[in-house]
């Protein structure tokens, strides 16, 4: 079934962002994050976009034999590796880097047979403290995996910032500093970096980076700027005006009638609510787009509608309407509803016909 709203990508802006990656950071390899689906921008149609990357960077392990079916041949890394023998044996055969984080890992690499060998890179946990060894034990156990009969050779060392979205934050040279204090005179590639690190902290930039969220057009700084990060925006939404109405002074708008016109106020009804994943708790004054002006959402979001304050602006029925995209950013109104654009990028592009450029 195919709903009114759409979500076009631009598959320029994709290669635009790779671009703009490897320009902060020429000295690394990037590993482009498609997990979750490209953010909700599908990932094989991304990862097709983003050829030119030296390596994909997924969840899991479905994610990975997935690009692997669909013949993608680049370095693809596991983020959350593997839980029992079968998952570390599609890893082996399928040739994916998996991240061991955790001791059962460990321990299901010592009860292997000999024959199943993998790629590896251990993660370390400098301060994020959601997966990774502590970062303490990393000579100790880089020294394990170099020797493991099922490791294959050149095992990677990564880590993973909490705040590198924070550019006065004091956490990131933190971690920066642990990362290299307990993994000195260990010869091997390394992995740090995320987009806000990318963009922000060039300290991060050793051997592979991983571009996620700027890769889709979207700032990774707390009340960043795309365009001023130099990044283009990757998903339009888009959804039709369907009906128009002026409402008198005094009247409600919507369920809970939480927003009362002031005045009497030209409304227009547009085709798409959170069932088509636009965010459910944006409030009046959220902005959107439509005819070339800036205008805003009035009351409440519903299943499959929104109404929006068409004052001074002319608009009919069937006009298209720009939920978020080239002329107003994700990241505006993710703002505005209280949560980020990974939120609501995923939301709505897994939930909205896509549309390719």
């Amino acid at each position: 079934m195919k709903r009114s709203a759409r979500a076009i990508i631009d598959t320029a802006a994709l290669r635009h962002n790779l671009a703009r990656c490897r320009e902060a950071a020429p000295n690394s390899l990037a590993m482009a994050v498609i997990k979750a689906n490209a953010y909700g921008h599908n990932m094989l149609k991304a990862a097709e976009a983003l050829s030119n990357a030296n390596g994909f960077a997924v969840s899991c392990l479905p994610e990975a034999t997935e690009l692997r079916q669909a013949r993608f041949i680049h370095p693809i890394l596991v983020l959350q590796g593997f839980n029992n023998l079968q998952g570390m044996k599609v890893a082996a055969e399928h040739r994916f880097r998996v991240v061991l984080h955790d001791l059962s890992q460990l321990e299901l690499l010592d009860s292997a047979p000999a024959a199943v060998k993998v790629d590896v890179a251990l993660k370390l946990d400098t301060g994020m403290h959601r997966l990774g060894f502590p970062v303490e034990q990393a000579q100790h156990l880089f020294a394990r995996l170099v020797k493991h009969p099922n490791v294959k050779p050149n095992p990677w060392l990564m880590t993973h910032m909490a705040c590198a979205d924070e550019l006065d934050s004091d956490k990131t040279p933190q971690q920066l500093e642990r990362f290299a204090k307990y993994t000195a005179g260990l010869q091997a590639p390394r992995s740090i970096g995320n987009s806000a690190s990318i963009l922000g902290w060039p300290q991060t930039h050793v051997n592979w980076v991983r571009p996620g969220i700027m890769l889709y057009g979207s700032s990774p700084f707390v009340n960043g700027d795309a365009k001023r990060d130099g990044l283009q925006p990757v998903m339009s939404l888009v959804a039709p005006l369907i009906s128009i109405h002026t409402i008198p002074k005094g009247e409600s708008i919507g369920y809970g009638a939480s927003w009362i016109c002031p005045e009497d106020t030209r409304t227009g009804v547009v085709a798409i609510g959170y069932a088509d994943g636009y965010p459910r708790h944006a409030p009046t004054g959220t902005p959107v787009w439509i005819n070339g002006k800036q205008t805003r959402l009035l009351g409440r979001v519903s299943m499959d509608m929104i109404v929006i304050d068409l004052t001074a602006i002319e608009a009919r029925v069937g006009d298209q309407v720009e939920l978020w995209g080239k002329h107003l950013s994700v990241d505006r109104v993710a703002q505005a509803a209280g949560t980020i654009s990974y939120e609501i990028l995923c939301n709505a592009g897994n939930l909205c016909r896509h549309e390719y450029l």
